[in-house]
């Protein structure tokens, strides 16, 4: 420290001794006294005591050599400068002697507060860190921290320290590839850095990190600067290859299958899929251990797609998920079956060896083109077998029936039962088979008419009606192949607007409407129909115009509605284009050649309009994706000469989120802590954001940047949605604080909301909630009240008095008639014995 000497101790003597301080506030009597002076400030005066006795004044106490006191005057000075990192407090007594040494007054305290100035810069823990973090980690997620120290006063901001990152090597992208907490030190992947991180492309990098004091506010703060270096490490959090699974095992479950592991410790560790089953068979462990529960049928589903996510305590993602497939492996477990329970043909029986007569069909649930559901086919049994046992013959893989010879005869048997045998690799069914012999189809179908003529029909008939009946005839045995007729448009129906269907039990056709007719299009359709049997002909017999016949279909018109190029109409636009802007167009046209105009309906919002003539559609206000996602109208397209006659269709405009909205804290809960504040307490804070987000919002906290802000409270992230307020002391009063929050979007550009948060620290109940105390003081009625209840009380009273006033009234109206009643009678009585 500085002593006193030379030119400065004359000055400081000559001060003392010369001024007169008495009127000044550097002057007063000797009493108990607190000063506040500045670090660094070199010699100066501090006060001057006065007595009105001439004495001398002598200081003792923490002086060190720098504080003292002239003894003739009182004046206390420095002869050096203080600093608070050295001594923040220095405690001295005063006191007053006569020319003999007594004390004849005090000793006083005299305390001296050293107030703190920037005067240090702050300093990192360590001249190099060393950090290590994974490929694909998670945005914003602190991996490392760096920590410095500033010894000036932590109550003031010349050592409220903020971090930032000054520079990257490398640095291959626009933007960072790592970020830091400007107040924490932590350092973290940025959005470009979780994605583009990468062991194969880069595996080293150097930060150079800056601390700056002053909160980082000012130009003349004070900074140091550290190497942070990063290496970056093969992410562990990758999807498992395909797991196979057998079917059915008898293992005992649950089974281990795979395992995942995730960049962070003390993850959660989940499943989720989204095909909605009613039962999901598999789970995970704490270590990420996928186990399947219980045995699989490949049958029911031959493959499962799931992914698996990794949480933290408060339930937020920590990694990206990953899909995890499942397949299912056949073992043969399943036996063949039959297509139909009887299997039934038909033959004719001049049909040759070789001929075809079906195929007899049977599956098996086992996995497709695989020996597990190859099927063989073999005849085990022929009843009756005449004129031969093996009439017939199977082939082995198609199932295929073919006739061995020519020898069928309906005399000699006029049905075949087959017991055909279907195998794989394990098991075997049997399959009945019916072959009916038919007689020769030697006959062909002749139509009652050759020309059914014309029928009129409008063309906007319904699509199933039957517009004509027609029949024709087969002689050949009935109720077979040979005899059944199939009628079928030869001719005049390209577009197949027709179709014939016919009763079974009749032969008779009905000609009906398959598609919409146009008049517009075709207005007469000449038909040619043919008719002929699903059994082969005979050698030598042939279909001829015996088995055809025609007819003209003419279609008249009506006033048909416009109609529109599609059925639907959707857009895709983001919800910030200018208005004006062309979102679509529609177009429709008039069957009958008619002008169309257009319109729009279901518009609630008004933010569309249509072009009448040409269906163009544009935005006629601002649109908004928080209020509806996907936006639905209706187009009118409608003829300009008859208005009745209009068509309608959908449009539908999914509508891109942009970052529009900034966050809002939630207020549905009082922010409060309890009187008096101990320390460790914390406020739970929720903000949310209507704007569209892939998983959960992202959404930083932080304090406004007065200094009353940032000396009394602190704020913590606790997740995307959520951070924790907490006071910084414990010297709180009793009251509501106002406590301005910011909270910012992760959107791009990102945007902001200060709110200024309302924090009650107030007395709590047993409970930990405030409570309102009762007022009593105020327990007396008011003089309006107690004039109230007096009034009060005087009615009643006035109410019982009156009625029984009036009741005696009456009792006495009631005596006296009767008094007069009786004088009456008894002068009645008088002169009736006169």
């Amino acid at each position: 420290m500085f002593k006193l000497c030379g030119f400065q101790f004359l000055l400081v003597i000559q001060w003392a001794m010369c001024q007169n301080l008495g009127d000044l506030s550097l002057a007063g009597p000797l009493k108990d006294m607190n000063f506040s002076i500045p670090e660094g400030a070199g010699v100066r005066p501090i006060y001057q005591f006065i007595s009105e006795t001439p004495v001398i004044f002598r200081a003792t106490g923490e002086k060190d050599g720098i504080i003292d006191i002239v003894p003739k005057t009182g004046m206390l000075y420095l002869n050096g400068s203080l600093d608070r990192e050295t001594k923040a407090v220095h405690r001295l007594q005063v006191e007053c002697l006569d020319e003999n040494g007594d004390v004849v007054k005090g000793p006083y305290s005299v305390t001296i507060y050293v107030e703190d100035i920037n005067d240090n810069p702050p300093k990192f823990d360590q001249t190099t860190y060393t950090g290590v973090v994974r490929q694909n980690s998670r945005a914003g997620k602190p991996f490392m921290y760096v920590h410095a120290t500033d010894p000036d006063d932590p109550t003031t901001p010349h050592a409220q320290l903020t971090y930032s990152i000054l520079h990257h090597f490398p640095n291959p992208y626009s933007d960072m590839l790592f970020q830091i907490d400007s107040t924490t030190g932590a350092i973290s992947p940025s959005r470009t850095g979780s994605f583009y991180l990468d062991p194969q492309k880069q595996n080293t990098f150097t930060l150079v990190v800056a601390v700056k004091d002053m909160a980082g506010m000012t130009t003349n703060a004070f900074t140091s600067s550290t190497d942070v270096i990063i290496n970056v490490k093969e992410s562990l959090w990758k999807a498992p290859p395909t797991i196979y699974i057998q079917e059915n095992s008898t293992e005992t479950h649950p089974v281990n299958i795979s395992q995942v592991h995730s960049n962070e410790a003390d993850v959660i560790y989940e499943l989720f899929e989204k095909e909605g089953l009613a039962r999901f068979p598999f789970s995970i462990d704490r270590n990420g251990v996928i186990y399947v529960t219980e045995p699989l049928d490949r049958e029911k589903k031959d493959s499962y797609l799931f992914y698996a996510v990794t949480k933290d305590s408060v339930g937020e993602l920590v990694d990206k998920p990953l899909q995890i497939k499942v397949i299912v492996k056949d073992i043969n477990d399943n036996p063949p079956v039959c297509e139909n329970a009887l299997t039934v043909f038909e033959v004719q029986e001049n049909e040759g060896g070789g001929s075809t007569i079906g195929t007899l069909h049977a599956t098996d649930m086992d996995e497709k083109d695989t020996l597990n559901s190859r099927l063989k086919f073999s005849i085990e049994s022929q009843v009756p077998a005449v004129p031969s046992s093996n009439m017939f013959i199977v082939q082995q893989d198609t199932g295929t029936l073919q006739l061995m010879s020519s020898s069928l005869n309906k005399q000699t048997a006029a049905n075949y039962s087959l017991k055909v045998m279907v195998t794989d690799a394990d098991f075997q069914t049997i399959c009945e088979v019916q072959v009916h012999v038919i007689d020769i189809n030697d006959q062909i179908p002749i139509f009652e008419k050759s020309d059914y003529h014309n029928v009129t029909v409008a063309e906007s008939i319904p699509v199933g009606t039957v517009i004509l009946e027609i029949q024709a005839t087969d002689t050949d045995e009935p109720d077979t192949g040979s005899s059944h007729i199939i009628y079928q448009v030869e001719e005049g129906d390209p577009n197949h607007k027709f179709i014939i269907e016919t009763d079974p039990e009749t032969n008779r056709g009905f000609v009906k409407i398959n598609k919409a007719l146009d008049f517009e299009t075709d207005k007469v359709h000449n038909l040619v129909i043919n008719a002929t049997n699903p059994e082969p002909l005979v050698s030598g017999v042939q279909y001829n115009a015996s088995s055809r016949t025609r007819f003209k279909v003419f279609v008249t018109n009506m006033d048909e509605p416009p109609t529109f190029q599609q059925p639907v109409y959707t857009a895709n636009v983001s919800e910030d284009i200018p208005v004006n802007t062309l979102v679509v167009k529609a177009e429709a046209y008039d069957p009958e050649g008619d002008t169309v105009r257009y319109s729009l309906e279901g518009d609630v919002k008004k933010w569309l309009k249509i072009d009448s003539s040409t269906g163009n559609i544009y935005t006629a206000s601002a649109l908004d994706r928080e209020y509806k996602e996907l936006y639905k109208v209706d187009i009118v397209a409608t003829e300009t000469k008859n208005a009745a006659q209009r068509s309608k269709i959908p449009l539908i405009l999914h509508l891109k989120d942009v970052n529009d909205n900034p966050p809002q804290l939630v207020t549905d809960y009082p922010t409060f802590f309890c009187y008096p504040v101990r320390g460790g307490e914390k406020a739970l804070i929720q903000a949310t954001d209507v704007d569209g987000h892939v998983y959960v919002p992202r959404i930083t906290f932080s304090l406004g940047d007065d200094m009353e802000t940032k000396k009394n409270w602190e704020i913590s992230k606790v997740n995307g949605t959520y951070a924790h307020l907490s006071p910084k002391h414990g010297n709180f009063e009793e009251k509501v604080y106002i406590v301005p929050v910011i909270i910012k979007d992760s959107g791009n550009p990102s945007l902001e909301n200060k709110v200024n948060l309302e924090v009650n620290v107030c007395q709590c109940s047993s409970e930990k909630s405030c409570y309102i105390k009762l007022q009593h003081e105020n327990s007396k009625p008011s003089a309006g009240q107690a004039i109230g209840i007096l009034l009060g009380v005087l009615l009643v009273i006035g109410a019982i008095i009156g009625g029984v006033f009036f009741h005696m009234k009456y009792k006495q109206k009631n005596e006296k008639k009767s008094q007069q009643k009786d004088a009456k009678d008894q002068t009645e009585c008088v002169e009736l014995n006169q």
